[in-house]
C-alpha cells in the first residue's frame, strides 16, 4: 500500500474522530440544557407547592374571618319603621288620652309589628324594633284641635312624650314647620338603613308625596334591595304611590292608624266629642240655625276690635256625641268685618307692646277657658279650665291678647270674624322678619313683619 493510501485512510480516521467529538459535545450540551430545565422545573414545582400551601392557609384564615364577620352581622338584628305623621295618623282614642295614649299607641304598634315580622319574616331571629315617627308637633296639635279630636293642644305634646317613653327605640321626632322636613329626614334615614347589615327590614309609612315615590322608584333599580323594604299604609295611597305599591310588600294596621283624612275646621265652630265620634262633615257656612225659643245676649266689645260674646250658646244637634256650637254673635244679622293691610293680609288690631307683662303672667296662671270667656261658650263638656271667674273689662282684653298668641291655622288669609287666634307674630315689628323667639317662634315666617296699617276691610 502506498503512502498516499495510508494518508487517505488517516484523514478518514481524523474525520470520524472529529464527528465523534462533535457528537460528544452535542450530547454534553443537551445534558446541560436538560439539567438546567429540570432544576427550573423543580424550583417552579417547589414554588407552586409553597404557593398552594400558602393559599390554603390564607383561605382558611379568610373563612374564619368571614365566620367572625357573619357572627357580627347577625348580632343585634333590628327592623326600622319610618313614619311620616302626615300620612300615618293615630286613631283619636290614642291622641285624646295624652301621655297614656302615647304609651298605648306605642305598645299596640310594637305588638302588631312583632306579629307581622314573625309571620312574614321567620328567618329574622327576634329582631329589635326601631320606630321613628316624624311630625310637626305644633302642626299636629293644631290639626287635632281644628279636627275636633281635642280642645287641648297640650294633650298632643303629652302623647308625644308618652310615645317616646314607651320603648328605648321609639321616637317621636318633632320636625318643626316646613312641608319638606319629614320626607327629607325620612329619605336620608331610609338610605342609611337600606345598606345597614344589621337592619333586616325597613317599614315605610308615608303619605302620597311624590318624594316617596321617587325614593321607592330608585330602590327598585336594584331588585335585590326591594325585598328589604315594606310599606305601611295609613291614609290610602294616591297617584304614583298607589301604582308603585304593587312592587312592595304592604301592610295595614287599621286598629292603630286612621284610613281617612281628619276633617279640619276652626275649633270654635265645632265641639269635641269625648268619645270616638261619628264622622261629621264641616259646613263651609258660618251661620248655624238656632233652635226655637228666646235667649238672652249680654255681649261686650273691647277696644281691640274683637267681638266676643258671653251669651248662651246656639246648638245644632247632630248624630252621635257631636255638636256644632256657636255663640249668638255668630248669627247676628249685622255684617262683620276683617281688617286687612294693602297686601290683603289680615291685621289683628292689638298693640302687644302696651300690655303689662305682670298682668299677662297673672292671667296665664289663672288657666281660664278661652272658648268660654271669649266665644261665650265652651265646646268641651269636661273642660278643665276656669268658667266661673267674672272678668273685668281689662282682664277680658288681656285674655283676648293671650288667645292671639296662639297661631291661627289659616294665617293671614283667615276670613272668620270671630277667630280668636293670632294671625301675625305679636313679637315682630312691621318690616322685620325676626322676632324675640327666633327659630323657636310658634308663628310661621310669613306671619312676621306684617304691615299693620289698615287700608281695607272684608265684610262677612
Amino acid at each position: 500500500m502506498t503512502a498516499t493510501a495510508y494518508l487517505e485512510r488517516y484523514k478518514q480516521l481524523i474525520s470520524i474522530e472529529n464527528s465523534k467529538n462533535s457528537l460528544i459535545e452535542d450530547l454534553l450540551q443537551r445534558v446541560t440544557e436538560l439539567e438546567d430545565a429540570w432544576k427550573q422545573e423543580k424550583l417552579d414545582h417547589e414554588r407552586e407547592t409553597r404557593f398552594n400551601r400558602d393559599i390554603q392557609i390564607h383561605e382558611m384564615e379568610l373563612m374564619n374571618q368571614i365566620s367572625r364577620v357573619k357572627a357580627v352581622m347577625d348580632r343585634e338584628p333590628f327592623i326600622v319603621v319610618l313614619l311620616d305623621g302626615a300620612g300615618m295618623i293615630f286613631k283619636d282614642e290614642f291622641l285624646q288620652n295624652g301621655e297614656q295614649g302615647g304609651r298605648n299607641a306605642a305598645q299596640h304598634l310594637h305588638t302588631a309589628l312583632q306579629s307581622y315580622v314573625v309571620s312574614s319574616f321567620p328567618h329574622i331571629d327576634a329582631p329589635k324594633i326601631m320606630v321613628k315617627l316624624y311630625d310637626n308637633m305644633k302642626g299636629l296639635s293644631e290639626r287635632c284641635v281644628r279636627g275636633g279630636v281635642t280642645t287641648e293642644p297640650a294633650l298632643i305634646e303629652d302623647f308625644g312624650r308618652g310615645f317616646n317613653s314607651s320603648y328605648p327605640l321609639f321616637e317621636f321626632v318633632d320636625i318643626g314647620p316646613g312641608k319638606e322636613s319629614a320626607h327629607d329626614k325620612i329619605g336620608e334615614a331610609f338610605k342609611l338603613y337600606l345598606y345597614n347589615c344589621h337592619c333586616h327590614q325597613i317599614f315605610l309609612g308615608c303619605n302620597s308625596d311624590p318624594a316617596y315615590a321617587d325614593i321607592l322608584g330608585k330602590t327598585l333599580e336594584d331588585r335585590s334591595l326591594a325585598g328589604r323594604v315594606s310599606l305601611i299604609e295609613g291614609l290610602p295611597f294616591e297617584d304614583e304611590m298607589n301604582s308603585i305599591k304593587a312592587s312592595y310588600r304592604a301592610a295595614k294596621f287599621p286598629d292603630l292608624f286612621r284610613d281617612s283624612k281628619m276633617n279640619v275646621w276652626a275649633p270654635w265652630k265645632a265641639a269635641v266629642a269625648s268619645k270616638p265620634r261619628a264622622p261629621l262633615a264641616p259646613s263651609h257656612h258660618h251661620n248655624v240655625p238656632a233652635p226655637a225659643g228666646p235667649s238672652t245676649n249680654t255681649s261686650t266689645t273691647p277696644s281691640n276690635g274683637v267681638q266676643p260674646s258671653r251669651s248662651s250658646s246656639t246648638v245644632s244637634q247632630t248624630s252621635g256625641d257631636f255638636q256644632v256650637v256657636r255663640s249668638k254673635a255668630s248669627i247676628s244679622t249685622h255684617p262683620k268685618i276683617v281688617e286687612r293691610n294693602k297686601h290683603g293680609q289680615r291685621v289683628d288690631r292689638l298693640d302687644f307692646k302696651t300690655l303689662p307683662r305682670d298682668e299677662l303672667s297673672r292671667m296665664k296662671k289663672l288657666k281660664l277657658c278661652n272658648f268660654y270667656h271669649i266665644q261665650g261658650t265652651c265646646p268641651n263638656d269636661n273642660c278643665p279650665h276656669d268658667h266661673v271667674r267674672k272678668l273685668t273689662k281689662s282682664e277680658h282684653f288681656i285674655l283676648v291678647a293671650i288667645a292671639r298668641m296662639t297661631p291661627c291655622r289659616y294665617g293671614l288669609e283667615c276670613d272668620d270674624t270671630e277667630c280668636m287666634y293670632g294671625h301675625r307674630c305679636p313679637q315682630s315689628e312691621p318690616g322685620r322678619k325676626e322676632c324675640f323667639w327666633g327659630d323657636n317662634c310658634r308663628f310661621d315666617r310669613a306671619a312676621h313683619g306684617i304691615d299693620t296699617n289698615i287700608v281695607k276691610v272684608t265684610k262677612v
